[in-house]
């Protein structure tokens, strides 16, 4: 019988942070200072290493946040995300919804805990507890048992599972790269007018400015497909991608299942996904479509996405117009419907006006950044089937089925 241990046990500290007040910018910092501080939602089941806001050192002075050294184990404790974990590579600030896991390296190893309890959450999330919405609290968690076997075991478990999630991590950051490389050339081109041979066409005036001679001024809804008609059959099992599959920083489609119906959007390959409905709309979720098995498969997804098509532009760049802050905001302020249930109209692409170049230049920018689209893709498949392997050996490592005492494993780096 494999023996547990109380998180508390385990650790030397078990708390939860605080949020500085938003009355004083002060509090805040950019993003290349201040100090790291997690929220709940930034919590994916994986290392974190940067996070969407940083605070200041009179926001952490002036404020229940809570600084947390590397290898803390991350737990978000209330609302959709309940259970959802996270570990710190670095020190980081949490705030009130975040319940950190300070584990005392003498007695566990940390990334040990944080597989422990990715095994062990749907016997602590059973415990949250409220009507409107299932709570954790530190109480809880601290009181909670995770199997512990001899802290050489559990340094061998980490080191097999980390090498999986190094791998998976690894592949995010090429992921976010490669799609940051072919933003920004979209932006050079298109926005800025520095695309290839620009420096031998003259700049002439049009409703939007100076633009280059020879590019047009065209509506979004002009320039793309917006929902375009597609049939499918009910019955049929076909892929689907529920809001939570989009991204709100990043082209891929993360999560998707099988299921039958026809109501909701229908897509193939080449499409951009456009999340209409608030909040999902102002925290940026959109997605490129390229992970079908074939280009004539139809597959449906959420009735809140506006499905955005090649028409004069190409799919690349329609998938980079949809990621524009300008069009975002235009679309935001379109918006209408009950509070917290506002829509964007697909109308308000009819007024949004692009400068449209000729097709030579379409062609160049699709060329250039294909390659890239392509990378992302395959790299997403394969932390799809590294998640998977991973996700069969974590029970049968944690649980002590799988043997590691006889293994010869190098455990330097989990010490």
């Amino acid at each position: 019988m494999m023996q547990t241990a109380r998180i508390n046990s385990l650790c030397s500290r078990v708390t939860s942070g605080g949020t500085p007040s938003r009355k004083h910018r002060k509090y805040y910092a950019d993003s290349n200072n201040g100090h790291l501080w997690v929220k709940s939602k930034e919590l994916l089941d994986r290392a974190i290493d940067d996070t969407e806001e940083r605070i200041s050192d009179e926001g952490l002075q002036r404020s229940s946040a809570k600084y947390l050294p590397a290898n803390t184990a991350l737990m978000a404790m209330y609302g959709a995300n309940v259970g959802q974990l996270g570990w710190l590579k670095c020190p980081a600030t949490v705030n009130q919804a975040v319940c950190g896991m300070v584990v005392d390296g003498e007695i566990a190893d940390p990334r040990y805990v944080f597989y422990a309890l990715l095994y062990s959450r749907p016997a602590l999330t059973a415990k949250a507890q409220g009507a409107a919405q299932q709570n954790l609290n530190q109480g809880l968690i601290k009181e909670f048992e995770i199997p512990t076997p001899p802290l050489k075991a559990q340094k061998q478990i980490a080191a097999i599972l980390s090498a999986y999630d190094d791998l998976i991590e690894n592949n995010l950051r090429r992921i976010k790269i490669s799609e940051e490389m072919a933003q920004d050339l979209y932006r050079e081109w298109f926005v800025k007018f520095r695309f290839p041979g620009h420096e031998q066409v003259r700049m002439v005036d049009s409703p939007l400015g100076k633009i280059p001679e020879g590019w047009e001024v065209m509506s979004v809804s002009e320039a793309v497909d917006l929902n375009p008609k597609l049939n499918i059959e009910k019955d049929k099992e076909k892929f689907f991608v529920p809001m939570s599959g989009l991204s709100t920083d990043s082209m891929v489609i993360t999560e998707f299942k099988y299921r039958t119906g026809n109501n909701g959007a229908k897509f193939q390959n080449g499409d951009t996904l456009f999340a209409r409905i608030t909040p999902s709309t102002e925290h940026g979720k959109t997605g490129f479509v390229q992970c079908l098995t074939s280009d004539d498969e139809v597959a449906f997804g959420s009735t809140e996405y506006i499905v955005m098509r090649s028409k004069y532009l190409n799919p690349y760049a329609v998938y980079f117009l949809a990621r524009e802050l300008d069009l975002r905001e235009h679309a935001i302020r379109s918006m209408t419907g009950a509070s917290g249930r506002q829509r964007v109209q697909v109308g308000c692409f009819d007024n949004f006006f692009i400068a449209t170049s000729a097709q030579d230049v379409l062609e160049k920018f699709e060329q250039a950044v294909a390659p890239n689209f392509r990378l992302i893709q395959k790299l997403w498949d394969k932390n799809r089937a590294l998640s998977q392997t991973r996700d069969l050996l974590l029970p049968k490592l944690i649980s002590g089925e799988l043997d590691v005492s006889e293994l010869d494993i190098n455990i330097e780096e989990t010490a």
